[in-house]
C-alpha cells in the first residue's frame, strides 16, 4: 500500500491505460479467436482489472472500483473453471 502513496496521478493514469488495453485486448481476442484459450482470455482480463484497480486506488471512482472487483472475480472464476476442465481431460 505504501507504493500507491508514491504514485502520482499521471503514473496511476498510465497504469490504468495498461489495464484498459488488457481488457480491450481480451475482449477482441475472445471475439476474434475461433476457440479462445480461456487462460489467455481470463488471465489478461484479471491483469487488466488489477491494473485498473491500482489506478483507482489513486484516482478513486467508487463505481468503477466495484466494477473492477466483479470483473476480477469473474476472471478468477473463469480461470478456475478452465483449470478444472483441463484436469478432467485425458
Amino acid at each position: 500500500m505504501t507504493m500507491l502513496v508514491h504514485l502520482g496521478h499521471a503514473e496511476a493514469n498510465a497504469i490504468g491505460f495498461i489495464g484498459t488495453a488488457c481488457i480491450v485486448f481480451a475482449y477482441g481476442y475472445a471475439t476474434y479467436a475461433k476457440t479462445p484459450n480461456p487462460f489467455v482470455q481470463h488471465g489478461v482480463n484479471l491483469a487488466g482489472a488489477a491494473f485498473l484497480t491500482v489506478s483507482l486506488l489513486v484516482n478513486m471512482n467508487l463505481a468503477s472500483f466495484v466494477l473492477e472487483f466483479f470483473w476480477a472475480a469473474i476472471a478468477i472464476w473463469g480461470l478456475a473453471k478452465a483449470w478444472r476442465a483441463r484436469r478432467v481431460k485425458p
